[in-house]
C-alpha cells in the first residue's frame, strides 16, 4: 500500500495546543456498524457492559528534554529517548555539528554526559554515577511536548501531559487515549462492573514520526519495551469467559497486548516490540480501541485503519474534520469497534 492513501487534509485551527478546561470535557466520536456518532467523552459510560475490561496504559512521562553547550561552545539540545539504566540512556542530539564518542556535553549548568556511542540516530550518553538518571531528568529537564504544540511545557502541561493513573516512569510521550479519564470516571466505570486493568509500554519519541518511505511495508518501526502483568492476563482471560469485552485505551496498550500475543495466545511479561500493524493485521485481543485522532500519514493512523476498516476510518476522519473535532494529543476521541 502506498503511504499517500493514509494523508488527508487537517486544517491547522483543529490541532488542539491545549488541553480542554476539565479532564473528560471532550467530544467522543462512535464508530460501529458503518456509522458514525457524535458524542460527549462522559457517554463512555452507556457504551461499556458490565464484565468488559478496560487496558490502560501506566507509563509516566519524564521531563525528557535538556539544554547545554558542547566543550566547543556551541548549543545542544537533548532529548531522552529511552533510559538504558541508572546512569544511560539513549537520546536525541541536536546540535550544529553531531558530537564524537568520548566528547562532553553540559546540561542545564548543573552536570555533564559522556557520549558513548551512536546507534542509527540515536546517543548513548553516560550521565554522572552519582545520582539516577531519572533524579536529574525530574530536576532539570523539560517536559517533551509534541512537536505540533506550539507553546513551550508550563505547570499546566505538566498536569495534564500526564494521566492520573501515570505510576512507571519511562515515556517520553503521554499516552494521550488516557488523557480523558479522571479518578471519577475510572470509579464510574468500576462501579458498573468494567474491570480496569494495565500495561506498561514507554512511549518512544518515533510515535511523532510520519511514514516518509513510498510504500508502507518499506517502513522501519521503531522499538519501544512493554510489560504485561499476570493480573492483566487474568482480567482479559476472565472478561472473555464472561461475555465481555476488551477495550485497548490507546494505540499504545492495544500495541502492547497484540505484541504479547503474537503466538496465539496473550502472555504475561517485558519484552521490546516493533510491530507495525497496517490493514491486513488479523487482531487477536482488542475488541475496541479509544484513540485520539492521529497524524497524516502515520504509523498509528495506519494501526486505526488496520482496526476499524480503512474506508471507514478515513471516512471517520473526513467527518471528524467537517464537525471540528479537536486533533492529536490534547484533542478529542473516537471509540471504534473492532471491524470482523
Amino acid at each position: 500500500m502506498r503511504t499517500d492513501e493514509f494523508d488527508f487534509v487537517l486544517p491547522e485551527h483543529l490541532i488542539a495546543q491545549y488541553p480542554p478546561e476539565q479532564r473528560g470535557n471532550s467530544r467522543l466520536l462512535h464508530t460501529h456498524d458503518g456509522m458514525l456518532e457524535n458524542r460527549h467523552f462522559a457517554g463512555l459510560l452507556q457504551l461499556v457492559r458490565p464484565n468488559d475490561v478496560l487496558v490502560l496504559n501506566n507509563t509516566r512521562v519524564i521531563k525528557a528534554r535538556l539544554f547545554g553547550n558542547k566543550e566547543s561552545g556551541g548549543k545542544v539540545e537533548v532529548l531522552v529517548e529511552r533510559v538504558l539504566g541508572a546512569h544511560e540512556v539513549l537520546a536525541q542530539v541536536r546540535a550544529s555539528h553531531s558530537p564524537g564518542t568520548g566528547s562532553i556535553l553540559h546540561l542545564a549548568d548543573a552536570f555533564s554526559v559522556e557520549v558513548a556511542g551512536r546507534e542509527g540516530e540515536f546517543f548513548r550518553l553516560l550521565f554522572p554515577s552519582d545520582t539516577h538518571v531519572l533524579e536529574l531528568l525530574e530536576r532539570y529537564g523539560q517536559l517533551p511536548l509534541p512537536p505540533y504544540i506550539s507553546h513551550a511545557a508550563n505547570d499546566e502541561d505538566e498536569q495534564r501531559y500526564q494521566t492520573v493513573f501515570a505510576r512507571e516512569a519511562g515515556a517520553v510521550a503521554a499516552p494521550t487515549a488516557g488523557l480523558h479519564f479522571d479518578d471519577a470516571m475510572l470509579q464510574a466505570l468500576s462501579d458498573k462492573g468494567v474491570k480496569i486493568a494495565y500495561v506498561t509500554l514507554h512511549v518512544g519519541a518515533g510515535t511523532f514520526q510520519p511514514v516518509r518511505t513510498e510504500y508502507i511495508q518499506e517502513h522501519t518501526m521503531h522499538s519501544e519495551r512493554y510489560d504485561i502483568p499476570h493480573s492483566t492476563v487474568k482480567a482479559i482471560a476472565e472478561a472473555r469467559s464472561s461475555g465481555g469485552r476488551v477495550f485497548a485505551v490507546g494505540t499504545t496498550s492495544l500495541r502492547a497486548l497484540e505484541s504479547a500475543a503474537m503466538n496465539g495466545k496473550l502472555l504475561a511479561g517485558e519484552k521490546e516490540t516493533n510491530i507495525f500493524i497496517i490493514p491486513g493485521y488479523r487482531f487477536k485481543v482488542v475488541d475496541m480501541l479509544l484513540t485520539n485522532f492521529h497524524l497524516p500519514k502515520s504509523t498509528l493512523l495506519m494501526l486505526v485503519c488496520a482496526f476499524g476498516g480503512m474506508n471507514e476510518m478515513l471516512a471517520a476522519y473526513r467527518h471528524a474534520v467537517e464537525n471540528e473535532y479537536r486533533f492529536f494529543s490534547y484533542g478529542d476521541a473516537m471509540l471504534i469497534e473492532r471491524k470482523p
